[in-house]
């Protein structure tokens, strides 16, 4: 009968393993001294760090540095994790002290144990392959890690990218529907010149395009990855032949372009270029959020609000009002929003807390870094799907607003001068009357120049709609 548990020993000490498990005594260590969040390693994460050393091996053994057995047994182990298999031997908490050696090590335990077994050796047996000398051949964690978080941004970003695509696809469909609909524009939620919704909808989906843009810049320092510095830039203990092919290697497993920086010492010390990522996401949040504020606001009601759009209703408002509709999916990425600006500021703070030639905060970088990337893709999904392509407009509301405001005197400024236009406001205010009929009452413009004047493309447009290049 197969004992319960495995004795293994470290540096530090002796522990029981618990048989069959394919991590070892420094990731049972970890998962002891780090109970914080209750979330493991993302693993997409994982996935990363694997791709370093499969990659890491076949060069090792491809330029004789490691027996091409055991480099044999690593890259199939790799393999198999790569395949989705044996998730629940990655234990180690997201946030963990160590400047993510937990993680790495984690890692090569379970390649080694994986390897060791396809050798035909007991798992735990690391005088065949050794979690240290032989998977993490070449390597150190701070060179490890920050290119597998690079590599994993840059794998969470490509899905974030397209469904802001999608979004400002649905965005400018929507600025083409409504285009021939006019809405009051506001200023500090005050009447201000008339508009057109498609307008609206336009910047939108304007703003959208730049946040994408803007991130899509941010990604480019993502494929300077530090791997073959080691431990802080020197490359201690990297070969010739690894030093120079282990970047090649990993492009080519990967797909991406990845190349290595000028200055090793720079990129293992300091981690902005995760800063810079963060802080475009933290300006596409907010986009995102002002956007939401605006479809709640144009959508409130449905009677006593200004209720210009309507939202699709996906579901019941309410527990105990029969028939309300709340904007829950404007609710939602307006939290995702929140909790995305709130990441930034721990971003930013791990990022400057680095000192000398490391950062020993990157753990929690990553889990706010990788969390941002998943809720914003699965919020700007979401909001596309289940709200921007079912608006509808409530054009007989939008009218109502345009022809009750007295926003529309400011296009008067030109003819009557401001203190004339504020009398006629003021009076239109007061009684009720229109301002056309106050302006042609009074005489001030003939009614044909007042059309003209009060014309929708006039008002919207720029030099009224006419060739704005000199």
């Amino acid at each position: 009968m197969e004992k319960e548990s495995r004795t293994e020993r470290d540096s530090v000490g002796e522990l029981p393993v618990q048989s069959g498990a394919y991590y070892g005594i420094q990731t049972l260590r970890a998962k002891e001294n780090f109970g914080i969040t209750g979330t493991k390693l993302a693993f997409a994460f994982v996935r990363n760090i694997v791709l370093v050393k499969k990659a890491a091996a076949k060069v090792n053994r491809d330029f004789g540095l490691l027996e091409a057995k055991k480099a044999d047994a690593i890259i199939g182990a790799c393999d198999e994790i790569l395949h989705g298999k044996h998730r629940k031997d990655f234990i180690v908490d997201a946030v963990q002290g160590g400047a993510g050696t937990s993680a790495n090590m984690n890692v090569n335990e379970v390649i080694a144990n994986l390897a060791i077994e396809r050798l035909g050796g007991k798992l735990g047996d690391y005088t065949i392959v050794n979690p240290n000398d032989d998977v993490n051949m070449e390597q150190s964690t701070n060179d490890v890690i920050p290119t597998a978080g690079k590599l994993t941004v840059l794998s969470l970003a490509a899905e974030l990218i397209e469904e802001l695509r999608k979004l400002e696809a649905a965005l400018s469909a929507k600025a083409k529907e409504f285009d021939k609909i006019l809405k009051m524009g506001r200023t500090q939620l005050q009447d201000a010149v008339p508009m057109r919704l498609g307008q609206a909808f336009r910047a939108f989906a304007t703003a959208t395009k730049r946040s994408r843009e803007r991130i899509a810049a941010s990604l480019s320092e993502m494929r300077s990855i530090n791997l073959g510095a080691t431990a802080i830039g020197t490359a201690i203990n990297a070969k010739e032949g690894y030093f120079t092919h282990i970047t090649q290697e990993l492009s080519l497993l990967t797909g991406e372009e990845l190349v290595r920086p000028d200055d090793l010492f720079d990129a293992t010390q300091n981690v902005d270029c995760f800063a810079a990522v963060s802080g475009a996401l933290k300006a596409l949040a907010v986009n995102l959020s002002k956007m939401c504020n605006d479809l709640r606001l144009m959508s409130s009601g449905p009677r006593t609000g200004l209720g210009e759009i309507d939202l699709p209703p996906k579901q019941n408002g309410s527990s105990i009002m029969p028939g309300k509709i709340n904007p829950v999916i404007p609710e939602v990425v307006n939290q995702v929003a929140f909790l995305v600006i709130g990441h930034d500021v721990t971003v930013t703070m791990a990022a400057e807390a680095g000192q000398l030639e490391l950062n020993a905060f990157e753990p929690v970088i990553f889990y706010q870094l990788f969390e941002s990337l998943r809720t914003l893709a699965g919020a700007v999904k979401t909001l596309t799907e289940n709200c921007i392509v079912g608006i509808t407009a409530n054009r007989e509301r939008c009218a109502e607003w345009v022809n009750r405001s007295v926003g529309i005197v400011t296009a008067l400024n030109p003819y009557t001068g401001y203190l004339k236009a504020a009398e006629i406001a003021k009076e239109s205010l007061r009684t009720g009357e229109s301002i056309r009929s106050i302006v042609l009452r009074e005489g001030l413009m003939d009614e044909k120049t007042l059309d003209e004047v009060l014309d929708p493309l006039v008002l919207t447009e720029p030099l009224g709609g006419k060739d704005q290049r000199l």
